[in-house]
């Protein structure tokens, strides 16, 4: 799919919303669960320091029956990552009381920190524990009034948040990127399934220039339905058009054949006139040119309706058994090697005018040889078309580079420019040129004239 294709940008315009939208999908959604487990974290963080703040609020108990009901072992074990702490603020002398586990360190207070009270008389934060792990942090100021205020904290292992948090992220990272792939996937699927009927059009107006169908058939979506109708009216328009113009072209060219003979016929009764003579001679000229340019005509309107395919190889070889007998009495050897493959993109009659005419100027102006060969090329660049080659050799006299290159500039017939240089081969240029092809006239390798013709293939 190239960058400037309808298929390309349909498929980057959604590959990229698919990204931008499972990114922030993703985003929002470990956001999301490293907030709930941070709230269940603290809830169980509270859990305990409800359970200490009840105990200081019982001075009565006796010191060994305090603050064991925690019931979590993790605060024996020292250095653990769990810690509580219970410090008096209201005496001059700090009064401290900690975990087994807390050793001989302190935790720092989330006060210092700039923390803000909750609306539940709290603080909540992150601090940096004895060893240097990250701990979660709650605590709470509490006033007992005659008893003293106390500040309770309750601190633990942070890295169970921060695991939770990333094996999730892993796992929505790997489901991300699976659903990313089906994503991409379905809509390259979407892509070339939407636009498959494009594609039929293509391939049916293809059809259509090369002459294997006369309009686009079959059903297409009610959006692309307008534009396959108006391509099948555009092609009977132009159809129409053409009909019409070869019409008034024959009855331009039979309005002027009846006066003509009628001139030939009365300047004919006066054979012996230098006038009539003049007339007759002028006459033929215009009777020429009038067949040259029916035929120009006829020719131009084909290419522009739909055409026929014609195989190259059979016409060819016809075209050499006709000739060899028109040549029979100078025994001209005409040899063929034809790539059966070859097609050409218009009328055998069509072919024929112009294959005949070189062969037949050939084997005019040949020693004993003459050599046709022809060849199916493959489109020159991406979008074109394939084309067709016929070359035909001969071992005559052959044309000097002055002599192709005044042709070629002028365009003219060669036995005008040039007497002797062959016949019809202003034909073969006026033709080849009306079917988008070219002749290339140079030396051949069997000493004479090559001629090259270069027409549409299929």
């Amino acid at each position: 799919m190239r960058g400037s294709s309808l298929a390309t940008r349909l498929f980057l315009s959604a590959t990229a919303w698919v990204v931008v939208i499972l990114a922030i999908t993703g985003i929002v959604l470990s956001s999301v669960y490293r907030d709930a487990t941070e709230r269940a974290f603290d809830r169980r963080l509270n859990l305990y320091l409800r359970t200490l703040i009840a105990e200081v609020a019982t001075p009565d108990e006796p010191p060994d029956h305090q603050f064991q009901s925690l019931g979590e072992p993790l605060f024996e074990l020292p250095l653990s990552g769990w810690y509580w702490q219970i410090t008096r603020t209201d005496s001059e002398k700090a009064d401290v009381r900690a975990s087994r586990s807390l050793w001989d360190k302190k935790l720092p207070k989330l006060e210092d920190q700039g923390a803000d009270l909750t609306a539940a008389g709290i603080r909540l934060g992150y601090v940096d524990g004895p060893e240097g792990q990250r701990l979660r942090m709650v605590e709470r100021p509490v006033d007992l009034g005659a008893d003293g205020k106390f500040l309770v904290s309750v601190a633990g292992d942070a890295t169970e948040i921060f695991d939770e948090t990333r094996s999730f992220d892993y796992y929505l990272i790997g489901t991300f990127a699976a659903l990313s792939v089906v994503l991409v996937l379905t809509t390259i699927f979407q892509v070339r399934f939407g636009l498959a009927p494009l594609k039929r059009i293509s391939d049916a107006i293809a059809d259509i220039r090369s002459g294997r169908a006369e309009r686009l058939e079959g059903e297409f979506p009610v959006e692309i339905a307008p534009l396959a109708r108006e391509t099948n009216a555009l092609i009977e328009a132009n159809r129409e058009i053409v009909e019409r113009a070869r019409t008034h072209v024959g009855n331009l060219a039979h309005a002027i054949k009846t006066p003509l003979s009628v001139i030939v016929n009365e300047a004919a009764a006066h054979a012996a006139d230098p006038f009539a003579v003049k007339v007759l001679e002028q006459a033929d000229v215009m009777r020429d040119q009038l067949a040259h340019h029916l035929e120009r005509a006829r020719i131009a309107a084909r290419p522009t309706i739909v055409g026929t395919v014609t195989e190259v190889a059979p016409a060819i070889e016809a075209l050499r058994r006709t000739m060899e007998k028109i040549h029979r009495s100078r025994g001209i050897a005409i040899t063929v090697n034809a790539d059966p493959r070859a097609k050409f993109r218009g009328e055998r009659q069509d072919l024929e005018e112009m294959a005949g005419n070189l062969v037949d100027n050939a084997c005019k102006w040949a020693g004993s040889r003459v050599f046709i060969e022809v060849m199916a090329d493959p489109p020159l660049e991406p979008g074109a078309g394939p084309m067709l080659r016929i070359i035909v050799d001969d071992d005559g006299r052959g044309l000097s580079a002055a002599e192709r290159a005044q042709v070629s500039r002028r365009g003219q017939r060669l036995d005008e420019s040039k007497p002797g240089s062959g016949l019809g081969l202003s034909i073969v240029i006026d033709l080849a040129a009306l079917y988008g092809g070219n002749l290339v006239l140079g030396n051949a390798p069997i000493g004479g004239l090559r001629a090259e013709l270069v027409l549409p293939g299929v």
